[in-house]
């Protein structure tokens, strides 16, 4: 059993695709010179603690699951164990736990 909040979301036919299409931006960013720049400065959207750019993960501020897009303004590095406690929260949720 998980001790931090999480959310269940009933993903319909409209919402996959939506997610499919999004992962495959997503899949094309992380090839890009601003992907590659954003993981070389090394630290964690969200606690702001440095890493090496191989323990920094691609995460979406606002999660696909709620209608978030693969855009340079909704994508950040996030270390694994902020990716994960995120889950689908938004920043402002994270803030407000």
């Amino acid at each position: 059993m998980r001790d931090e909040p999480y959310f269940e979301i009933e993903i319909d036919s409209d919402l996959r695709h939506h997610i499919r299409r999004e992962r495959e931006k997503a899949r094309a960013l992380k090839k890009t010179r601003w992907w590659q720049q954003k993981l070389q400065q090394g630290q964690c959207y969200y606690c702001g603690q440095p890493f090496p750019p191989d323990q920094l993960s691609m995460d979406h501020r606002v999660p696909l699951a709620r209608g978030g897009r693969s855009t340079k303004g909704n994508i950040v590095p996030a270390c694994i164990q902020c990716n994960r406690q995120k889950n689908l929260e938004t920043p402002a949720e994270v803030i407000l736990r």
